[in-house]
């Protein structure tokens, strides 16, 4: 049950390839955002559809993955923690912005390259 207090759980679709950096020789970082969907009716019973964005970040051999094989559109599963951090902005103003520290990554669909 451990596992259950910072866990996510997304199907979505890429909005762009993924951006690979190498930190080292040992360390590479990718970056990419996936848009999940969600459909409900408002109180006026018209179906109201969300497209939500989620950042995800991806380490090392996952990071190779994603590189390697996933483009814009791409469909995909996944599973990691959250992180939260800060930066000043030009106006010295503390922002805050979350992404998902990415575990697992799993394909779906076709290939699209």
């Amino acid at each position: 049950m451990s596992n259950l207090r910072n866990s996510v759980r997304l199907i979505g679709f890429l909005g762009g390839a993924p951006e690979v950096k190498e930190i080292s020789k040992t360390k590479k970082l990718a970056k990419m955002s996936i848009a999940t969907n969600e459909s409900y009716k408002n109180e006026k019973g018209e179906k109201v559809e969300e497209t939500h964005w989620h950042n995800l970040v991806l380490w090392d051999k996952q990071a190779d993955i994603a590189a390697k094989y996933l483009v814009k559109g791409s469909e995909i599963a996944i599973e990691g923690k959250l992180a939260t951090k800060s930066y000043s902005d030009k106006d010295g103003v503390k922002r805050y912005y979350t992404e998902i520290v990415v575990n697992e990554v799993l394909m779906l669909g076709k290939n699209k390259s």
